[in-house]
């Protein structure tokens, strides 16, 4: 069975990212393209493509581990080395590495598959609490603002401002992560991340401005019969949309956000 932990030269335990940077530093250095079509370096690219296609992916790294753990449980023919004997203390002490390595395996892709959680928790708890602000700012069109006073302007300003870089920190991880971009030609033999990732940035784009666009609508429709609202409550809402409307969505996002980061840190 081929070693493909050996083909990547990286160590079984090594993480996701050590192994995706091996695969780019050996196919930079092996890619066809750099060695004037060399046949005996195309075998070597495509065994260290062979490798990362299924290291690279956590289920099927999984999978793999458990067959290379069964062949070496079970491997070996020579009488003389502990994993060929059939001696019980061997057969004792095989059956304990084995039980030991599949934990690692097993708890390794939950930790990994967590990670990948949480990753994508980050971007989507942020995207909803921009939808779900939009949506409610242009529904009771907020005026807190312009009936502050000077220290409570301030602090709204000061809370946009930290709530619009940490937004565009959450939409550029996002993408990034998640996300690639169709026109740019992702090569091996450039930093970019291999096109693995499953939308367009264009898609996620586009998803976004229909989102808000969508959110921001039907908001107004439903504005426009609350009223009462801003009747009942002037120095907090308006029957007209104001330009400090673009204030809030950001500030709540923020604050939903840290609640969020604050409720995971608990959890662990």
């Amino acid at each position: 069975m081929v070693n493909y932990y050996d083909t990547l030269k990286v160590s079984p335990k090594a993480s996701s990212a050590e192994i995706k940077s091996a695969y780019r530093r050996l196919a930079r250095k092996l890619h066809p393209d750099k060695n004037n079509g060399s046949e005996e370096t195309a075998r070597a690219f495509a065994a260290i493509a062979e490798a990362y296609e299924v290291l690279g992916n956590q289920k099927d790294r999984a999978a793999y581990d458990k067959q290379l753990l069964q062949v070496q449980y079970n491997g070996g023919t020579n009488g003389d080395s502990v994993f060929g004997s059939q001696n019980a203390h061997a057969r004792r002490w095989r059956q304990m590495v084995y039980e030991h390595r599949y934990n690692e395996i097993i708890n390794r892709m939950i930790i990994e598959e967590r990670r990948e959680a949480m990753a994508l928790q980050k971007v989507i708890f942020p995207t909803v609490a921009l939808f779900i602000s939009v949506l409610i700012v242009a529904m009771f069109k907020p005026v807190a603002f312009a009936n502050s006073a000077v220290v409570g302007k301030i602090i709204f300003i000061s809370l946009f401002a930290a709530g619009v870089f940490h937004l565009i920190g959450r939409i550029r991880d996002g993408l990034e992560r998640f996300t690639y971009d169709e026109n740019i030609h992702d090569s091996i033999l450039d930093d970019a991340e291999p096109p693995k990732r499953p939308y367009s940035r264009t898609v996620a784009a586009t998803f976004l401005v229909l989102g808000l666009a969508a959110c921001f609508g039907v908001g107004l429709l439903i504005g426009n019969y609350m009223d009462w609202v801003a009747a009942m409550m002037p120095q907090m809402f308006s029957t007209k949309l104001h330009f400090e409307a673009l204030l809030y969505p950001p500030i709540f996002v923020l604050f939903v956000d840290l609640v969020h980061v604050f409720a995971l840190r608990v959890d662990n």
